[in-house]
């Protein structure tokens, strides 16, 4: 039982109204009242309009385009309730932006994902509550508690109720060799088969060969990625399954949808069927695509927001 007697607040900034609304929904919570706006040069300005002294507040905001001001507006968000006296301040980012860049892969390269989670907890971040990061070392990257949803369950689910009780006529395919420990767990949780997609270029600015490793022929193929920006590894991927491979049907699950640059005329010329998403990133009207599938992350945030309120363990819910 929780005896701190505090209240809880959930706040938004302007990336994941959706989303926000419906974790404070799933809670009974109205949200937060705040305002963002901008300055005539752009610089960003955020009025907090009632009191969070005392109050456990959760900022809900994806990292998403445009990056840079989401990103801003989160930090002043976390600075203004700091210094409001807020007794916690969790920042809950569906979509954690810069997580692409975790490493340096060649010389002079910075580490964008660890000056994010710098500026993050220097602002005043107490926790951070995030959904598929690009790569679970980023946890490390924080000085405060980090906990990490998988999108995979609730994309399994739904895969699930396609498949039925026919599990023997699909198989999970990764796209790529750094997807395979995803795929693998994902064939796991709904009892499919598992191939990979192998590429290779042979020399410079020659056509990259494809090769698939295990039987695709005849099944309907399940490609699984942490996100689709501008698919060009997807579309590859479900072509040549298709044409290499002897796959019947093609379907993706990814739970971010960055979808920059040609996606969306890569997905509707290519061989998938259906592309099954979450809303961590809301997709505008102008993408959405009959193609497309989203399923909301709400219910999920908000669980988890009440078992990090009410001091619950995460495990027994997802791990």
């Amino acid at each position: 039982m929780n005896f701190h007697g505090k209240d809880i607040k959930i706040f938004t900034g302007s990336s994941n109204l959706d989303v926000a609304q419906g974790i404070a929904g799933c809670l009974g919570l109205p949200l937060g009242k705040s305002e963002c706006t901008q300055f005539s040069d752009g610089e960003i300005s955020v009025s907090l309009q009632e009191s969070v002294r005392g109050s456990d507040c959760f900022i809900v905001q994806s990292t998403c385009a445009p990056v840079n001001d989401n990103l801003m507006e989160m930090l002043i968000m976390i600075d203004a309730m700091k210094r409001a006296s807020a007794a916690s301040i969790t920042v809950v980012m569906p979509y954690f932006g810069y997580a692409r860049q975790d490493r340096k892969a060649k010389a002079r390269d910075p580490i964008s994902a660890k000056l994010c989670a710098d500026l993050i907890t220097c602002a005043g971040a107490d926790r951070v509550l995030t959904m598929d990061l690009h790569a679970n070392q980023i946890q490390g990257f924080f000085n405060i508690p980090v906990d990490h949803l998988q999108g995979a369950a609730l994309l399994a689910n739904h895969m699930r109720e396609r498949i039925g009780g026919n599990p023997d006529d699909y198989i999970v395919v990764s796209p790529d060799l750094g997807s395979v420990t995803r795929s693998r767990n994902f064939a796991s949780k709904i009892g499919t088969g598992l191939a990979i997609i192998d590429k290779r270029r042979p020399k410079a600015n020659v056509c990259e060969v494809m090769n698939i490793i295990g039987d695709a022929k005849g099944k309907k193929v399940i490609l699984v990625d942490d996100m689709i920006d501008t698919a060009g590894t997807l579309c590859n991927a479900a072509n040549a399954i298709v044409e290499k491979g002897g796959a019947t049907e093609v379907y993706a699950c990814a739970t971010h949808a960055v979808l920059s640059g040609p996606a969306i005329e890569r997905i509707k010329n290519s061989a998938l069927k259906e592309v099954v998403l979450l809303d961590t990133i809301p997709v505008p009207q102008e993408k959405m695509i009959d193609k497309f599938t989203i399923l909301p992350v709400a219910p999920t945030f908000a669980e988890a927001i009440e078992r990090i309120y009410n001091d619950k363990p995460f495990t027994a819910a997802f791990g």
